[in-house]
């Protein structure tokens, strides 16, 4: 349990208090006659540690604020490319570019959208931008791009 936690961020004195919750569930557990054990003790008390951990591990980034972060760390290190951006959702089409850019750069509410565009409803521009959106995600799938095609 302590390399588990070890290597998902955690120290030795995590390790601990997450086997001890672990072993106090697998004793209530049997205590209560509740238990059906498929393979072995070990490997159920250790799947018990390592759900305990998850949920651990979730309620601390949840906790986390971003203050002392600055936002241009990554602009720093990385330089997003726009134009390689722009070039795939071009592929997509024009009316597909106007509608994304109203929906995400605009932020225009769907029924202004639907209106803008000649829909006959909220729903028909919704489906339309969902329709938009998987032309660009089928041509970043065909060329098999993932997030380094887009940085300089």
């Amino acid at each position: 349990m302590a390399k588990y936690v070890s290597k998902k961020g955690g120290d030795f004195d995590q390790a601990k208090d997450i086997f001890q919750d672990a072993l106090v569930a697998y004793y209530e557990k049997a205590a209560s006659g509740s238990i059906v054990i498929n393979i072995n003790e070990q490997a159920y008390i250790m799947g018990i540690a390592k759900h305990l951990w998850a949920q651990k591990f979730r309620e601390n980034v949840k906790q986390e604020t971003l203050v002392g972060y600055e936002s241009n760390l990554i602009e720093d290190d990385l330089k997003f490319s726009s134009v390689k951006l722009m070039a795939y959702l071009e592929s997509a089409g024009q009316k597909c570019m106007e509608i994304l850019r109203a929906f995400y750069y605009d932020n225009l509410p769907a029924s202004d959208i639907a209106q803008l565009f000649g829909y006959s409803g909220v729903h028909s521009a919704t489906v339309q931008k969902y329709k938009c959106m998987e032309k660009v995600r089928e041509t970043v799938k065909e060329k098999s791009l993932v997030y380094e095609d887009f940085i300089e």
